[in-house]
């Protein structure tokens, strides 16, 4: 199960990922915004980063205008590993490397195009494991020290 969340400034992207996934046939929850009325990212994501920890959801796809604001406030949940990316060749690594669990898309940035091979690219990747388990690990630990 795929988490969606967009603020106003990626709700229109978010809706040409909608039908992307409806078109593979994958499952997702959208939680939200449903319109273009200006509200607060930070509501979107603590909405999908929790649905996350909770196990409601596997994976996490956030949209806003650049994916900064949202992946800021997505790291800030324990367990979530969310990076803003770019481009498609990029998201193959943070999916191999780091085994992230949360995309952040820009819809300032991004066509659909680029977004949905963005997808593409790390849906379809998987995690290397080995020495980047371990770093996995590390971070878990400095998780564990500092988020209380």
């Amino acid at each position: 199960m795929i988490a969606l969340g967009s603020d106003h400034g990626g709700y229109k992207l978010k809706q040409e990922v909608k039908r992307y996934l409806d078109e593979l046939g994958l499952e997702y929850k959208d939680f939200g915004s449903y319109d273009e009325e200006r509200t607060d990212y930070p509501i979107y994501a603590e909405k999908v980063a929790k649905s996350i920890q909770s196990g409601e959801c596997d994976r996490g796809i956030l949209l806003c205008r650049s994916g900064y604001g949202m992946t800021v406030a997505a790291n800030k949940f324990k367990g979530i590993r969310a990076a803003a990316i770019m481009n498609a060749e990029s998201a193959k690594f943070a999916k191999a490397d780091d085994d992230i669990n949360c995309v952040a898309l820009g819809g300032d940035y991004l066509s659909t195009n680029e977004a949905i091979n963005i997808i593409r690219n790390w849906l379809g990747s998987e995690f290397k494991g080995g020495r980047y388990l371990d770093r996995i690990h590390m971070l878990e630990k400095i998780e564990n020290e500092n988020m209380k």
